[in-house]
C-alpha cells in the first residue's frame, strides 16, 4: 500500500492501531544518495574504526534525503497457532518547506538512476511526499506558529475591496499565493452574497496557509477546507464578523493544526517510538542514521552518544544479518554472504525445522507482492526482514565495521490470506523458529509465540548499540612488499589487485603497504597467488613485527642501551 501526503493523515488513526497491536515492525529506507564524494582522507575505509566511519558517514546522512520508507507491520492472529499477518505501506516523503524553514538535499547519479532502473516512482517522492522534520525544527516552527512569527515570505497585494495594499505572507510560492488570489478576487467582482467556488489540489498544512492569506485580504469571504478542496464563500462584513467570533475554524484553532500537517511523518515516528516495538531490518545502520538526523534530532558528534540515543529510541533492535552471521558459526552451516543464500540454507535439508515454522499471510489491501516480487521497494523489503534500496557497491570506499551496505532481495514471495498452501516465512521468523528448537532439542518443543521467539533471539539484539561494540571478525591484515617499482602509489597498487579482488590499500613505508579485503576467500587467494612473487610479496600482516612505530621504537631502544652500554664501558675506572 502506498501513502502519501494526500491520504497520510487519515491513515495515521489506522497506522497507530497496528503498531499498538504489533509483534515487531521490519523496516526499510531508500535514499537520494549513499556516499558524498569526499576529500581522499575522509573517505570510507576497512581500516576505520566503528567511531572513523560513523564521522565519515555523518557527512553523507545530512547531505541526502530520504524519499521513500518502508514498513511492515507484524502481528499474531488472535486463536491461530503460531500465524502472522502482515500490513506493508510504502511512504513517500519529502522535506518540510515552512517558513523559515527550507531544507537542501542532494541527488547521486547513480542512486538515482539504480532506483529508476526498479521503477521508483519519483513523481509521488516529489510531488506527493509526507513532510517531516526532526525535534529541533519542529521547537523553532513551533514558536514561530504560536508567536504568529511564522509568516516570513512577505509580498504586498493589492485589494480592490479594501482599495490598498494589503501585505501576505507564506511559505508558498509568492507567484502560487498570486494567482489563487487573482482567481477569487475576479470571481468576487461578479458573485452575489452566499455564491461560493472551489480551489481544488490545496492540501495540508498550506490549505491553512492559503485560508488565513484569504482571509487577511479579502474581508468579505469565509472558507472552508472540504475533501475536494478549499470553498470560498462571498458574506456579508456583519456575518463574517459573527464567523469570526463564533466558529471553532479561527486562526488560533488552526495553528496546532498547522503544526500537526507540517510535522507529517514525524508524527507517525513518535509513535513508533513510544510503542516500543521490537525493529527489524537488515544491515540497517545507515537506516538508523537516517532515522535520527531526520525524525529525532541532528546526529550527535559522538559516536557513542549516538547509540545510545538509539537504544533510547528503540530499545529492541533486531537486525537479521548479525543474527544469521552468529547462528551460522553455532549451527555449523555453510558460509553465506547475503540473504538469498540464507534463505538457500534455511530451507535446504541442512535446517532440520525447513518444513515448520510460522505462517505469514498479507493483509487485505496490501496484497501488492502476493504473487509479485518488487525488489528495491521499501515496504517490500521491509516485508522481507531485509533492508533493500541501494545496490551492493563495487567500489573500495566501503564500510568499515560494517561492512559493505548490502542492498538484496529474496527470491521468494508470499501469499495472501486467500492462496494455497503458504510458502516459508521471512528470514527473521525461520531463525528464530530453528533456535527454538535448537534450545529444546532434548524435549518437546512449546508452542510457537512470538515472545518465545524474542526469548530465543536476545542473545543476537542489541548487539551494536546496548554497550560496547562486538568485536569485529574480519579477515587478516595483509602487508605488500614492493620491489623495482620506484614511486609505487596506493592507487597504482589498487588497481594492480582490482581485477583479482576489493582491497582497500593503506601505505606502511615508502615500499610496503596494507591490504584489507572483508572476505576471507579474498585474502586466501592474494596469499596463494602472490606469495612467491617477484615485484609484489604478499604476507600476513603482525603489528609488533612490521609496525613502523614498533621498530623505531625498537631502534631508538638499541641506541640507548648501546650508548649507555659504551658509556659503562668507558667510565669504568681502570685496574
Amino acid at each position: 500500500m502506498d501513502v502519501g501526503a494526500d491520504e497520510f493523515e487519515q491513515s495515521l488513526p489506522l497506522l497507530q492501531e497496528l503498531v499498538l497491536g504489533a509483534d515487531f515492525v521490519g523496516l526499510d529506507i531508500e535514499f537520494t544518495g549513499l556516499r558524498s564524494n569526499l576529500s581522499r582522507p575522509q573517505q570510507i575505509s576497512l581500516f576505520d574504526l566503528p567511531s572513523e566511519w560513523y564521522l565519515k558517514t555523518r557527512h553523507s546522512v545530512q547531505q541526502f534525503t530520504i524519499c521513500q520508507i518502508g514498513l511492515s507491520v507484524f502481528s499474531s492472529i488472535e486463536g491461530e497457532s503460531n500465524k502472522y499477518v502482515a500490513h506493508s505501506c510504502n511512504f513517500f516523503l519529502f522535506p518540510t518547506t515552512f517558513g523559515i524553514l527550507d531544507s537542501e538535499f542532494s541527488f547521486q547519479a547513480s542512486s538515482v538512476q539504480f532506483l529508476n532502473q526498479y521503477g521508483f516512482d519519483y513523481n509521488k517522492f516529489l510531488k506527493n511526499g509526507i513532510p517531516y522534520m526532526n525535534e529541533e525544527q519542529e521547537k523553532k516552527i513551533k514558536h514561530n506558529i504560536l508567536t504568529g512569527n511564522w509568516r516570513v515570505r512577505r509580498f504586498w497585494w493589492f485589494s480592490a475591496a479594501s482599495h490598498s495594499h494589503v501585505p501576505t505572507f507564506s511559505s508558498l510560492d509568492k507567484d502560487q499565493i498570486k494567482v489563487v488570489i487573482d482567481e477569487v478576487t475576479r470571481w468576487l467582482d461578479l458573485a452575489e452574497e452566499g455564491d461560493w467556488m472551489t480551489l481544488p489540489g490545496i492540501a495540508g498544512f498550506q490549505a491553512f496557509e492559503v485560508q488565513l492569506v484569504l482571509r487577511q485580504a479579502l474581508p468579505d469571504i469565509w472558507t472552508v477546507l472540504r475533501d475536494q478542496g478549499i470553498i470560498v464563500k462571498k458574506v456579508s462584513k456583519q456575518h463574517r464578523w459573527y464567523l469570526e467570533n463564533t466558529s471553532c475554524d479561527r486562526e488560533s484553532c488552526w495553528k496546532e493544526k498547522i503544526l500537526l500537517s507540517a510535522r507529517g511523518f514525524s508524527v507517525f515516528f513518535q509513535m513508533l517510538v513510544k510503542a516500543q516495538k521490537p525493529l527489524v531490518g537488515h544491515n540497517m545502520m545507515m537506516d538508523l542514521l537516517h532515522l535520527h538526523e531526520k525524525f529525532f534530532r541532528p546526529l550527535p558528534e559522538s559516536y557513542d552518544q549516538f547509540k545510545l540515543n538509539i537504544h533510547n529510541l528503540f530499545p529492541i533492535l533486531i537486525d537479521t544479518k548479525n543474527v544469521t552471521k552468529d547462528i551460522w558459526k553455532e549451527l555449523n552451516f555453510p558460509r553465506v554472504s547475503n540473504l538469498s543464500e540464507v534463505y538457500e540454507v534455511l530451507n535446504s535439508d541442512l535446517n532440520p525445522t525447513k518444513n515448520s515454522g510460522p505462517v505469514v499471510i498479507h493483509a487485505s489491501k496490501c496484497e501488492k507482492y502476493v504473487e509479485t516480487k518488487y525488489p528495491h521497494e521499501a515496504a517490500y523489503d521491509a516485508f522481507l526482514c531485509g533492508s533493500g534500496g541501494l545496490h551492493v557497491t563495487d567500489t573500495k570506499q566501503e564500510l568499515a565495521y560494517f561492512e559493505e551496505v548490502i542492498r538484496l532481495s529474496l527470491d521468494v514471495c508470499y501469499i495472501s490470506s486467500f492462496s494455497p498452501p503458504p510458502p516459508p516465512p521471512p528470514v527473521l521468523l525461520k531463525v528464530a523458529h530453528l533456535l527454538l528448537w535448537r534450545v529444546h532439542s532434548a524435549g518437546p518443543m512449546p508452542e510457537p509465540s512470538f515472545s518465545l521467539y524474542l526469548d530465543v533471539l536476545a542473545p543476537y539484539v542489541n548487539q551494536n548499540f546496548s554497550g560496547p561494540d562486538c568485536p569485529s571478525i574480519r579477515p587478516p591484515i595483509l602487508l605488500l612488499r614492493v620491489r623495482r617499482w620506484p614511486g609505487v602509489s596506493e592507487q597504482q597498487v589498487y588497481r594492480e589487485f582490482q581485477n583479482v579482488c576489493k582491497f582497500d590499500v593503506r601505505r606502511l613505508s615508502r615500499s610496503q603497504f596494507l591490504l584489507l579485503t572483508n572476505k576471507f576467500k579474498d585474502a586466501r587467494s592474494i596469499l596463494k597467488e602472490y606469495r612467491g612473487h617477484p615485484t609484489l610479496q604478499v604476507s600476513l600482516y603482525r603489528y609488533w613485527r612490521h609496525s613502523p612505530n614498533i621498530n623505531c621504537l625498537l631502534q631508538v631502544c638499541g641506541v640507548v642501551a648501546t650508548w649507555a652500554l659504551l658509556a659503562l664501558l668507558l667510565g669504568r675506572p681502570g685496574p
